[in-house]
C-alpha cells in the first residue's frame, strides 16, 4: 500500500484507517481562523457499511489500498439490488443501491460503468460523467425572465427533477451530469 497526504484524498479512494478498509465519500479542506488547515473526511467502512467523519491534519499520511478498476455493464434493477455484468468474462454481480448512491436513477440498460473492486468485492460504482435524458414535464416560460440568469424546474424521464433554461420544454432531450443532476446542454441528436 502507498501512503498519500490527507489533503489529496478524493471521493472513491480506498484507504486503511484503524486496521479497517474505508471508502472516501467526501473530503473538505477547512482553514480555521487560527491554526493549521485540516481535511474533514467522511468515510464508509467497507465491511460494515458504517460511516464516520474524521479530521486529519493536511500533512497526515494515510495508507491507500490498491483497488482494481473494472468495466461492468448495467443489466437491470430489482428493488434496491442492481445487477451488473463484467464486460470481459460475462460474470454477473449484484450490487446494493447505496454503493451507487445518488446517481442510481441515471442507470440505463446496457450502460457501461466503472466499478472499483478490492479482493473481488465491489466498493464503488462510477457512472459515466453525463447522460442524455428526455424531459417529460416542464413549466411554461414566464414572460420577463432573462435567459442568462433564470432557470425553471423540469422532470426527466427517470423522475429526477432538474433546473433547465427557460427555452427548454417537454420532449426535449438534454445532457445531464450524473453526479449532481445538473443541466449541461441541449442534446445534439
Amino acid at each position: 500500500m502507498a501512503k498519500v497526504a490527507a489533503n489529496t484524498l478524493r471521493k472513491g479512494m480506498v484507504v486503511e484507517y484503524n486496521s479497517k478498509l474505508w471508502v472516501v465519500m467526501e473530503n473538505e479542506l477547512r482553514s480555521p481562523g487560527k491554526g493549521a488547515a485540516v481535511a474533514q473526511v467522511v468515510m464508509r467502512d467497507i465491511a460494515s457499511g458504517n460511516k464516520t467523519d474524521v479530521r486529519f491534519a493536511t500533512h497526515d499520511m494515510i495508507e491507500r489500498a490498491r483497488v482494481d478498476e473494472e468495466e461492468y455493464q448495467f443489466l437491470y434493477a430489482n428493488g434496491d439490488e442492481y445487477t451488473f455484468m463484467q464486460v470481459e468474462n460475462y460474470e454477473q454481480l449484484i450490487v446494493a443501491k447505496d454503493l451507487i448512491g445518488e446517481p442510481a436513477p441515471f442507470l440505463k440498460d446496457g450502460m457501461i460503468c466503472q466499478m472499483q473492486m478490492y479482493e473481488g468485492r465491489p466498493l464503488n460504482v462510477t457512472l459515466p460523467e453525463t447522460v442524455t435524458m428526455e424531459i417529460v414535464e416542464a413549466d411554461p416560460v414566464v414572460k420577463g425572465q432573462t435567459a442568462s440568469s433564470s432557470y425553471k424546474p423540469a422532470v426527466l424521464e427517470n423522475g429526477v427533477r432538474v433546473m433547465v433554461p427557460p427555452h427548454i420544454g417537454s420532449g426535449t432531450r438534454i445532457v445531464v451530469k450524473t453526479a449532481d443532476a445538473s443541466y449541461v446542454e441541449r442534446a445534439k441528436d
